[in-house]
C-alpha cells in the first residue's frame, strides 16, 4: 500500500502546478534524447525529485577542474558489468538513439546477450505510465530459472524526468531487482558508472548477508584469508597478485565487478581490499560500511609492490618478518625482469580505464623517460601513493584530463611514443609521431609484479622504433589530404584565388559594418 501511495504521490507532483515548470523540460528532453542541454536535463531531474542521487553523484565523482571528459556514454560502464555477470539481466529506460547505441557498442565489445528495453514517448514521462511499464517489464523478466538479479537502468531522459525506481520491489519471484540512475550530466564516465552498479549490488549483497547465512561462491575454495581485489584488471592479473600473497599468507579473493553475484559475498568477506583502481568510490563506502580495511595502489614495478606488500601485510595484520621476507623475493624477481628488458625513450600516456598511474610507474621503472600522466578519472585518497610517487620524480599528472590537454602535453613535449585514446593516437600519427592506444594495447597486457615488469617492453620499443618508417610514409604523402587537397579527386583541384579575396573583402565589410554600428549605438 505505501509503495502504490507513493507512486501515485510521484504522478500527482509531475502533474501538480509546481511541477508543471519541469514538464517542458523534460518533454523537450524526450525529443532530442542525450542531445538536451546537459543544464537543463539537470534542471529537470532536480525539479523531478532526484537532488538526492545528484548530490551523491557530484561528491563520488567529482567533475572539475573541468566539465567532463569527452568519452562515450557513460552507461556503457554499468551495462558492460551486467553484460558480463552469469545469470543477470539487463533492461535499459532511455532514448531510443540513446539504447541502440549503448547495445551496439556492447555487442562490438563482445557481449553476447540480449538487453531489454522499455520505451517512452513525452506522455508517458510526465504522467508516471513509464514507471507502470518498466515495472511491467522487470516482472516479466523476473525469472528465476534464468536470472538471479535484473539491473534496470535509468538513462538521461527518464532521470531528468524523475522516474522512481527506488519503488521497485527488492526481488520478485526470489530475483534481486537493482535500479540506478546513470545520467550523462551526473556520471562523467563510463569507467565511474561500473562503479554505480558495482556499488549498488554491493550494498544490496551486504544487507543480505547481514541478514544471515549466504551461499558460497563455486569458486571461493582458499582456506586463507582473503585480498579483495577492487577494479577491472588483465585476466591474468589476480593469479599473479594470488601468488605474491601466499608467502604472506593470504589469498587473492574476488574481483569486483565480479562475474556472479556470489561473488560479492565473497568480496565482503575479503580481510582487507585493495583499490588497484581508486575511483570506485562507491563501492569503497560498501567496502568500509563493512568494516574492511582499504589499501591504495597496486604491486606494479619494484618501488610499487614493495610499498603495496607492506600496505596490505600492515592491514591484514601479517607478522613483519613474513612481510619483509616476501618483500625480498619479490625485490629480487621485478629487478630482474625489469633489468632484462629496458625501455628507452620519451612517453606521454593519457587514457580512461584507471590505470593510467599504475602503467606510468613501470614505464619509468623500466626506463621510460615519461613527461605526462592524463587520466579522465578524478583524483581520490586511494590515487595519492601513485600520484605522489610521479611527481616527486617531475611528472605531470593530470586528473580529468581533457581531450584538448592530452593533445596539449603531446605537443610540448614531443615524444618518441604517445600512448592514449583514440583521437590521441589519431593525432599523433598525422604528425608522424608513433603511437599506441591505451586500451587496446596496454590495458591488455599484465601489469602486476614480476611478470608485469617486462611485459609492455617489446611493444613499446616495437613502436618507438617504427619512427623511421612514420617518416618516410609523412615524406610520401606531405600535403596530401589536407587543406586545398582535402577529398577525392580525379584531377587536381583548382585554387579560385579571385573567389577567396571576394569572400575576403565581404566578411571584412560586414566586420567593419557591425564595428561601426557598436559604436554607433552602444550595443
Amino acid at each position: 500500500m505505501s509503495q502504490r501511495r507513493t507512486l501515485l504521490e510521484h504522478r500527482e507532483r509531475v502533474a501538480a502546478p509546481e511541477a508543471k515548470a519541469a514538464a517542458p523540460a523534460v518533454a523537450e528532453a524526450a525529443g532530442s534524447g542525450c542531445h538536451a542541454g546537459k543544464a537543463e536535463l539537470r534542471a529537470a531531474a532536480e525539479a523531478a525529485g532526484k537532488s538526492e542521487i545528484l548530490d551523491q553523484y557530484a561528491k563520488d565523482y567529482p567533475q572539475g577542474p573541468h566539465d567532463q571528459p569527452q568519452s562515450m556514454c557513460p552507461a556503457f560502464g554499468s551495462l558492460r558489468v551486467g553484460l558480463r555477470m552469469r545469470r543477470t539481466a539487463t533492461i535499459l529506460s532511455g532514448s531510443a538513439c540513446c539504447v541502440y547505441g549503448l547495445t551496439f557498442t556492447s555487442h562490438f565489445y563482445g557481449a553476447k546477450r540480449s538487453v531489454g528495453y522499455v520505451p517512452f514517448n513525452s506522455e508517458t514521462l510526465v504522467t508516471g505510465k513509464l514507471f507502470e511499464d518498466i515495472k511491467e517489464a522487470v516482472e516479466a523478466t523476473a525469472d528465476p530459472e534464468k536470472y538471479d538479479t535484473v539491473v534496470i537502468t535509468n538513462l538521461c531522459v527518464p532521470t531528468a524526468s524523475g522516474v522512481p525506481l527506488r519503488l521497485l520491489p527488492d526481488e520478485i519471484n526470489g530475483v534481486r531487482i537493482i535500479g540506478i540512475d546513470v545520467p550523462g550530466f551526473g556520471v562523467p564516465t563510463h569507467a565511474e558508472a561500473k562503479d554505480v552498479l558495482a556499488g549498488a549490488m554491493l550494498a544490496y549483497a551486504r544487507k543480505e548477508a547481514q541478514a544471515g547465512p549466504v551461499p558460497r561462491a563455486a569458486n571461493d575454495t582458499a582456506q586463507m584469508p582473503k585480498v579483495t581485489l577492487l577494479g577491472e584488471m588483465f585476466p591474468a592479473d589476480p593469479v599473479i597478485i594470488g601468488r605474491m600473497l601466499e608467502p604472506l599468507g593470504l589469498a587473492a579473493g574476488a574481483v569486483v565487478p565480479t562475474r556472479e553475484w556470489r561473488e560479492l559475498y565473497t568480496a565482503l568477506d575479503g580481510v582487507v581490499v585493495a583499490a588497484i583502481h581508486p575511483f570506485y568510490t562507491a563501492s569503497i563506502r560498501e567496502f568500509e560500511a563493512a568494516g574492511r580495511p582499504i589499501v591504495g595502489s597496486a604491486p606494479v614495478g619494484l618501488d610499487g609492490t614493495d610499498a603495496w606488500l607492506k600496505a596490505i601485510g600492515d592491514a591484514a595484520n601479517v607478522p613483519p618478518a613474513r612481510v619483509d621476507a616476501a618483500r625480498s623475493i619479490f625485490r629480487q624477481a621485478i629487478s630482474a625482469a625489469i633489468a632484462s628488458k629496458p625501455i628507452r625513450g620519451r612517453i606521454t600516456l593519457s587514457g580512461y580505464e584507471g590505470s593510467e598511474l599504475l602503467v606510468a610507474r613501470l614505464l619509468i621503472e623500466s626506463g621510460a623517460d615519461v613527461r605526462y600522466v592524463g587520466t579522465a578519472l578524478p583524483r581520490t585518497r586511494w590515487s595519492d601513493p601513485d600520484r605522489e610517487w610521479l611527481e616527486s620524480r617531475g611528472i605531470q599528472v593530470q586528473f580529468r584530463a581533457s581531450l584538448e590537454q592530452d593533445l596539449a602535453a603531446m605537443l610540448d613535449f614531443a615524444p618518441d611514443l604517445a600512448i592514449g585514446t583514440t583521437p590521441v593516437v589519431q593525432a599523433a600519427k598525422e604528425r608522424a609521431i608513433p603511437a599506441l592506444y591505451f586500451t587496446n594495447l596496454i590495458s591488455a597486457r599484465p601489469l602486476m609484479g614480476p611478470a608485469g615488469a617486462g611485459s609492455l617492453a617489446d611493444v613499446v620499443n616495437a613502436a618507438i622504433a617504427g619512427r623511421a618508417r612514420f617518416d618516410v610514409m609523412k615524406g610520401f604523402f606531405e600535403g596530401v589530404g589536407s587543406g586545398d587537397t582535402a577529398g577525392v579527386w580525379e584531377g587536381t583541384p583548382e585554387i579560385r584565388t579571385g573567389f577567396r579575396e571576394h569572400q575576403k573583402r565581404k566578411l571584412a565589410a560586414k566586420a567593419k559594418q557591425a564595428a561601426n554600428l557598436e559604436a554607433t549605438t552602444g550595443c
